[in-house]
């Protein structure tokens, strides 16, 4: 018979509820927040705690600074720009695979905001996914401008309608919220490529300046690397930058396709 439960040490606990501020200078929001410290050798936890609204930023970022300079300075996460553009910030809030820099408190439903890592990933600390294999990934399309002529004396040129091909391509920071939201990913991560790294594989293939778009094909014609993708949406509807990997993952199929006719 298939064994669906979590493994004993996987399964959560109720963590510990810590005090209310003492002095508020606004509400208080309730967040509960996804605690895990590979060095106890316990379970993971939920932890809740309570934000002063008036004492703290609009965003769940602001609210988990907010928590670990004034309540509990061991909870660990990944921020750095706070600006949208990093993708270091990148959990499950509420649900919802986002960046706890530009995702409001206001955004969030009712009752307690909740947090936890970026989900099938192994976890480092915390809200702290290893992503090793994802950039090993992200690696192996060789991510950058491959050419055979002679580099040009000042700049490789391109029209302003190459250009724009690039848009909603360029701009994935590798957040990998696309990734971890994608089923295929989960259950075929060591072998499916994911949309985050398709895209940004896309992103190569449609760049006029680059002249090795059959070896890239090549690399990518496999059953698991490309074509696990089932265009299911998921990676589309959590995109934080609002891009769609679906699409871009279904032009390099289309890509496949026309070289062989």
């Amino acid at each position: 018979m298939a064994q669906f439960s979590l493994p004993q040490n996987s399964k959560i606990t109720t963590g510990r509820t810590w005090d209310k501020p003492a002095t508020a200078h606004g509400e208080l929001a309730e967040f509960k927040v996804y605690r895990w410290d590979p060095d106890t050798g316990a379970n993971p936890r939920v932890d809740t705690y309570y934000v002063d609204r008036g004492d703290c930023g609009p965003m769940v970022l602001d609210a988990l600074i907010w928590i670990k300079n004034k309540v509990d300075p061991t909870l660990t996460f990944r921020r750095s720009c706070r600006e949208g553009i990093c993708g270091s910030c990148a959990m499950n809030i509420d649900g919802g695979n986002t960046l706890a820099c530009t995702k409001g408190i206001d955004e969030c439903g009712s009752g307690a905001v909740k947090i936890y890592p970026l989900p099938h990933m192994p976890v480092i600390k915390d809200l702290v996914p290893d992503l090793t294999r994802f950039y090993a990934q992200h690696a192996s399309i060789q991510p950058w401008l491959k050419t055979e002529t002679a580099q040009p004396e000042k700049e490789w040129r391109q029209s302003r309608e190459d250009r724009e091909k690039l848009d909603g391509l360029y701009e994935c920071i590798l957040c990998a919220c696309c990734s971890t939201a994608c089923p295929s990913y989960w259950w075929n991560g060591d072998k499916f490529l994911g949309p985050a790294v398709l895209l940004q594989a896309y992103r190569w293939l449609i760049d006029s300046r680059d002249e090795s778009t059959g070896e890239r094909l090549d690399e990518l014609e496999d059953p698991f690397r490309l074509y696990r993708c089932h265009t299911i949406m998921n990676c589309a509807n959590t995109c934080p930058k609002g891009l769609n990997p679906a699409k871009a993952i279904a032009e390099i199929k289309k890509m496949m396709v026309e070289r062989r006719v």
